[in-house]
């Protein structure tokens, strides 16, 4: 199978089919180091900032609130958005950490 796809890709002169793999192969490796592997590095860092949430730390969600937060939970978060004002987010929402900011 691999080499009926092979020579489908064959030019007439030959040789054509391997620059043909060799250019699609250079493409992957192109999107996997400029957009894939990047954006799992952040994943990974978001994650990891979630996952060490304390008391004081300020947060942005997924919805776009701001709010500094008062307690953590197993799966949830209780932050204080503005004096007096409490809303209780899940944790899978934050999409960003900015510990002990004011």
């Amino acid at each position: 199978m691999f080499n009926t796809a092979l020579l489908l890709m064959g030019s007439p002169e030959g040789g054509g089919g391997w620059i043909n793999l060799i250019f699609l192969g250079a493409i992957f490796l192109i999107f996997y180091f400029f957009i894939i592997r990047p954006q799992s590095q952040r994943q990974k860092e978001i994650k990891k900032m979630v996952n060490d949430l304390e008391k004081g730390d300020k947060i942005v969600t997924s919805g776009g609130m701001i709010a500094r937060v008062t307690t953590v939970d197993e799966d949830t978060v209780l932050a204080e958005i503005d004096n007096g004002v409490k809303a209780r987010f899940k944790k899978s929402s934050i999409t960003d950490v900015n510990p002990n900011q004011d």
